[in-house]
């Protein structure tokens, strides 16, 4: 089934390139563009596209405000938001995580990033680019991740080797390449990592690991 996203960036040449990368994929459509925030909350509510892909600094409304608008965890119907920007301050990332965005992604990380960032989305999961998680997650606990108690069924080995690879930013296929498994059973291992810590999303898991002090343990040379 075809992804329906909405493009939202103050700069045509911006959208204009994201348009070309994403309309290269076969599973995905861009169904509008919007170049202010109000006018993004505004189509985005029309349309209803599957993810909105939306700049951090735009007119009217910047990208936090338009992801409360549109993702706010109150919302009783909210819709995805992955935040693509040219800045990684984390007074960005915070804000967008804690209004309800899925992800949040640097505008240099390459087509493959962006679209797993859209898939991830699509699918409820979340995606923050790696070059930023390892700063940030050590600091970043989001409430449901911090008070979760400790799973009545342990994780098992490899879903412990699993669940510090998604704490280190690592993507599904450099989790499936980095333990030599395929990325089916990357997936099934993330759902039930999910499913025994009583998370939403990779995001979630990677702070619980930072807090449950999972990462203490050194990252194994391969």
């Amino acid at each position: 089934m075809t992804i329906k996203v909405l493009l939202a960036d103050d700069q045509a040449m911006i959208r204009r390139g994201l348009r070309l990368i994403l309309e290269d994929q076969p599973d995905i459509t861009v169904i509008g563009e919007a170049a202010d925030g109000a006018e993004t909350v505004a189509m985005a509510r029309r349309l209803r596209p599957d993810v909105c892909l939306v700049d951090i600094r735009m007119p009217r409304l910047d990208g936090i405000e338009v992801t409360r608008a549109l993702a706010g965890p109150r919302l009783p119907d909210p819709l995805r938001v992955v935040i693509v920007t040219t800045f990684d301050l984390d007074e960005y990332v915070y804000g967008a995580l804690r209004a309800g965005a899925v992800g949040f992604v640097l505008k240099d990380v390459g087509p493959a990033l962006l679209v797993e960032a859209i898939r991830a989305a699509n699918t409820g999961d979340a995606l923050i680019s790696p070059s930023i998680t390892l700063r940030l997650l050590r600091q970043l606990a989001p409430v449901k991740a911090a008070n979760a108690p400790r799973p009545d069924r342990p994780l098992s080995d490899r879903e412990l080797e699993v669940t510090r690879a998604i704490a280190r930013g690592r993507t599904n296929r450099e989790i499936a390449a980095g333990l030599f498994i395929s990325l089916s059973t990357v997936k099934s291992h993330l759902s039930t990592i999910q499913t025994k810590l009583g998370l939403r999303n990779r995001v979630e898991v990677a702070a619980w690991a930072w807090e449950s002090r999972l990462m203490d343990t050194p990252e194994p040379h391969r």
